[in-house]
């Protein structure tokens, strides 16, 4: 049964996307046409409407069709109308879906930070062009170090993306670690942590410059799967049991605010110490979550958020 309900629950969730991306590309369109920034601004909310609606569907279509139970630990107040960063560790496609499930309609919509390949997955890439996602180039320290330009170009997406995020309620998703977490990726870094990869301060740097004063708070997401690390097929074919994850609010650290990251090697170890500090309670976190260590057999229903170790790096991308 397994591999017909991935195809049912796939085929469902296909039909989905396109019932909604074609209307979401005509409002594109049309505020694309607009002469006037207040009429384009207005076609935002419909976008969102539209996106918002899409995630909805599809979450019921999963809490059906998969019984995978999501288990929330929620320290925050969620606010509609805010302003959040929010950063998360990355273990699989799943964590997407998993964290649209739960903050669909109670946060604003979520805008990632993309690689530029993705633009071209057949109608999702529009989509995402739609409402304003930033696509980024993914350079290799080598091709920074023979074209020093490639770090500054992503450095500016961030900036324009930023910018346009001031006007509208907004929560930008920053995946840490860069890349989804293996146990080869995890071996060849040498992370010092166990669960978690080595995690890249830079994006989180590059937002905090560009948006100041005007985000409201961090999210602090961490996700744990008891069952282990899945895929999409796992989750449409109803293999994931349990998801847990908790939701914390920090308050973005004044000192944090108004530094040099690139420039200022004071500020940029400052900057990653936090992030160290944070990568390393989120791993704590994860443990408990997955009931490891000597109080497992009292583990709350969620546990508390994290931190962790940095890299200089330009923003990392999902």
């Amino acid at each position: 049964m397994a591999p017909l309900r991935a195809l049912l629950t796939a085929s469902l969730l296909g039909a989905n996307t396109v019932v909604h991306v074609l209307p979401l590309l005509l409002v594109a369109l049309v505020k694309a046409l607009l002469p006037l920034e207040p009429l384009r601004r207005a076609c935002n909310g419909l976008l969102t409407g539209i996106a918002e609606s899409w995630i909805g569907l599809n979450s019921w279509m999963l809490d059906h069709f998969t019984r995978t139970r999501v288990d929330v630990q929620l320290d925050a107040i969620l606010r509609k109308d805010g302003h959040y960063l929010v950063l998360a560790n990355h273990q699989s496609w799943v964590d997407i879906v998993v964290m649209q499930r739960v903050f669909n309609r109670r946060i604003p919509l979520m805008r990632f930070f993309l690689k530029q390949q993705l633009i071209w997955v057949p109608l999702l890439g529009l989509a995402w062009w739609a409402l304003d996602f930033p696509f980024m180039g993914r350079h290799t320290p080598k091709q920074i170090a023979r074209r020093p330009e490639l770090a500054g170009r992503d450095i500016e997406v961030t900036r324009r993306a930023c910018e346009k995020f001031r006007s509208i309620p907004v929560a930008i998703m920053n995946f840490v670690e860069g890349t989804r977490f293996t146990p080869a990726k995890h071996a060849r870094q040498g992370s010092p942590y166990r669960h978690l990869l080595k995690p890249k301060s830079g994006g989180v740097a590059f937002v905090l410059d560009a948006m100041g004063e005007g985000l409201n708070a961090i999210l602090d997401v961490t996700i744990a799967y008891p069952g282990g690390r899945p895929t999409m097929v796992d989750l449409l074919s109803g293999r994931v049991p349990e998801v847990r994850m908790h939701v914390r609010q920090r308050a973005i650290p004044e000192a944090l605010l108004g530094g040099d990251y690139q420039s200022d090697r004071g500020f940029r170890a400052r900057f990653q110490q936090w992030m160290n500090s944070l990568w390393r309670e989120k791993d704590a976190d994860i443990a408990h979550l997955l009931g490891e260590g000597t109080d497992a057999g009292q583990r709350k229903e969620g546990v508390e958020g994290s931190q962790g170790a940095a890299d200089p790096e330009a923003p990392p991308v999902a």
